[in-house]
């Protein structure tokens, strides 16, 4: 899929001006002249050129072009079928992952995403469950995010 220039630019615009609205609610600090919200504003600001210059842009070089140009993968039914698939996938973890936990729901999407890449079925567990157990080691223990444990909480480590 390709966006018209002028509406990338217009989507960045509106992007740089929610990040220096939410920056301007940050707190100044005592006895700083920078404060936290010094560097958000600076990007929200650099952004805002960018965007300014895409919308410049588009207007004059691509006047001809439409709004949006649909990609050729949607019209093939398994690049479809995998979009939505992947779509399904964020949605049951958004929803399932304070209940269920983030390990449980892992194994279960990838599970699923393995499948539908047809994966050989006697591989599909076994590389679930260590790709799980991967990503959880890096950001549970190594980065220090705190993952839901969910059903399993009883038995965190």
């Amino acid at each position: 899929m390709k966006l018209h220039d002028t509406l990338s630019g217009l989507v960045l615009l509106v992007l740089a001006l929610l990040i220096g609205w939410n920056a301007s609610s940050f707190p100044e600090v005592p006895g700083q002249q920078i404060g936290p919200a010094v560097f958000p504003k600076a990007l929200a600001g650099l952004l805002a050129l960018c965007a300014a210059l895409l919308i410049l842009r588009g207007r004059q070089a691509n006047s001809g072009q439409t709004w949006v140009q649909l990609g050729a993968w949607l019209q093939s039914p398994l690049h479809r079928r995998n979009f939505l698939i992947t779509l399904a996938c964020l949605i049951f973890y958004v929803m399932a992952s304070e209940f269920l936990g983030f390990l449980l729901c892992s194994v279960a999407i990838l599970s699923a995403m393995f499948y539908a890449l047809s994966v050989q079925p006697t591989r599909i567990l076994p590389l679930a469950i260590g790709v799980t157990l991967l990503i959880h080691t890096l950001f549970y223990k190594g980065l220090r995010v705190p993952l839901p444990w969910g059903v399993l909480s009883p038995i965190q480590w």
